[in-house]
């Protein structure tokens, strides 16, 4: 939690004082980080030259403003999408004062008024070349958005203008939806009492996952699963810019990956 210390003890500042997301985690923590950027120098932005633990500060900071606005954007917040949030939150292991901060930047983000366009664009820039940190990003706010199930047209809407602005191409930001929207259903089945009818279905589902076609190869399917497994390394993301506290949602990620290369090669071996 080094970035979370240097935030609070007002040594973080850098460019997120500069932009959307220093002003939020401002209002966040109920205060100003103007204070803290008086002694730092401020740097630009629009070069991508953000360290480790400014981008941390970043990615918690946009995570919980725009599930807030992902949440709002069919015009209410379900039950199940504040579920979500809270169930990141658990996995994060957040102190009460990191708490206390996700909840007000979550509140911010479902408020009519939140433009999330230069949050976005100051977000892709503090990420750089960081491609794993936008699409874990990416799979965090589609979990919520799938959280009731569905997708309504509006947060479809929402989510396809965030990818864009993240720099995703259309058919790269709709397999990732696919993909979500499996791993969302293969969740769903008992793996520990599966008959053989829906054992074929859970199988199906894995390989969609995996975001390969059934027929492919098995030198195809191997090489899905590890380019997956190094785009969810924990330790990988980690070093390039997740919070610390996400370790846990990667290494679920990661898990649930694993279990369905398992489960598609268990069944081609029968």
């Amino acid at each position: 939690m080094n970035w979370w210390g240097k935030l609070i003890g007002g040594t973080l500042g850098f460019v997120l004082g500069g932009g959307p997301l220093g002003a939020m985690l401002g209002v966040a923590l109920g205060h100003s980080l103007d204070k803290g950027l008086s002694r730092v120098e401020l740097g630009d932005f629009s070069s991508g030259g953000a360290n480790q633990e400014r981008i941390q500060a970043a990615f918690f900071s946009a995570t919980f403003t725009i599930m807030g606005r992902v949440a709002k954007s069919d015009g209410i917040v379900s039950e199940t999408e504040l579920e979500v949030a809270r169930q990141t939150m658990q996995k994060m292991q957040l102190n009460d004062e990191q708490k206390r901060a996700a909840i007000n930047l979550f509140n911010q983000g479902k408020q009519a008024d939140f433009d999330y366009i230069p949050v976005i664009k100051q977000f892709r820039n503090e990420c750089g070349r960081r491609t794993s940190l936008l699409r874990m990003f990416m799979e965090i706010q589609l979990s919520t958005a799938l959280a009731d199930n569905e997708l309504h047209p509006e947060e479809q809407r929402l989510l396809t203008e965030i990818a864009e602005g993240l720099g995703f191409q259309r058919k790269h930001f709709e397999q990732l939806l696919a993909m979500m929207t499996a791993q969302k259903s293969y969740s769903n089945f008992d793996r520990s009492s599966t008959t053989q009818v829906n054992e074929g279905q859970a199988v199906d589902q894995a390989y969609n996952v995996l975001g390969i076609n059934s027929k492919c190869s098995d030198a195809e399917l191997k090489k899905a699963y590890r380019k997956l497994m190094s785009q969810h390394h924990p330790d990988k993301l980690v070093s390039r810019g997740l919070p610390e506290e996400m370790m846990k949602i990667a290494t679920e990620k990661t898990r649930e990956i694993k279990d369905a290369y398992e489960r598609i090669k268990k069944y081609r071996s029968q």
